[in-house]
């Protein structure tokens, strides 16, 4: 099974709350681990079961497959075999070529339809302000404004999980980066990661840092910013507050980045 398959499998089940609403409109209760009994032995790649039993059925797609609505009529009909009930079937598209399937059949007595979704169609920008750090991982797919800046805050996001977590989180970010060729972006952006995970594990700095990283806004970072800037150099001048004033998101998330690296408050806003 391809890694990409197996990552966003993990993600749709867990903390990806915000990207399976926008999919199915709803919340899954329970998933469902089967095979369909059938010739080919047919395995889908998610089914679950809503609050009120409705069946839900995601499939992931990387490439396009001109025998895409027959495999998916094969698992509708495989699952009504077995649970004597129709799912609502989505195929999410993460593809990196424009998408060029059908999602439906038709014939003189027969129509058979489910809903497709490129994965490009979501608001990453949306999916980047959502709590949980799955919605993050998966905006890297989605629509972005500014890839380069998204992947620095997914691994804002990444670096104050529990260090458990850590590890695996980054993993099925590099995957995901790779479909979308950004995985040496997303490398050469980590390196920088030891000076976050410094500071949100710090027992003095972590929690402000954690809080102003939630906010997500100008703010936030300026806060942020601050707080490096004094504990690197001591007590910030006046004329230092006058120059970050004005400054982007963006930019003061670069200056964090270099802060710890630079030599002096005059190295470091050169």
């Amino acid at each position: 099974m391809q890694e990409y398959d197996v990552a966003l499998k993990l993600l749709l089940q867990g903390p990806a709350k915000l990207v399976m609403h926008e999919l199915t409109g709803g919340s899954i209760e329970k998933w469902l681990d089967i095979e369909l009994p059938k010739v080919q032995n047919l395995r889908m790649d998610l089914l679950g079961e809503t609050g009120d039993g409705s069946l839900v059925h995601i499939e992931l797609q990387s490439g396009n497959d001109a025998a895409m609505p027959l495999r998916m009529a094969e698992y509708c009909f495989g699952v009504y075999r077995l649970f004597g009930k129709l799912p609502r079937q989505v195929l999410l598209y993460v593809g990196e070529a424009p998408l060029r399937m059908e999602s439906e059949i038709r014939g003189p007595d027969l129509f058979f339809r489910y809903r497709m979704i490129d994965i490009r169609d979501l608001d990453g920008d949306r999916l980047l302000e959502s709590e949980e750090t799955g919605d993050n991982i998966i905006a890297i797919l989605a629509r972005l404004r500014d890839h380069k800046a998204a992947i620095r805050k997914i691994l804002g996001r990444i670096a104050y999980l529990p260090a458990s977590k850590r590890e695996t989180a980054l993993g099925q970010f590099l995957i995901l980066a790779g479909l979308r060729r950004l995985e040496e972006t997303v490398e050469r952006e980590k390196r920088k990661m030891p000076v976050y995970i410094d500071i949100s594990e710090n027992k003095v700095l972590g929690p402000a840092y954690k809080r102003a990283i939630k906010e997500g806004e100008l703010e936030g970072e300026l806060r942020i910013l601050r707080l490096l800037i004094e504990k690197r150099f001591g007590p910030m001048p006046a004329w230092v507050e006058e120059r970050l004033a004005g400054r982007s998101t963006t930019e003061l998330e670069d200056l964090s980045v270099r802060v710890l690296d630079a030599h002096s408050i005059e190295d470091l806003l050169k």
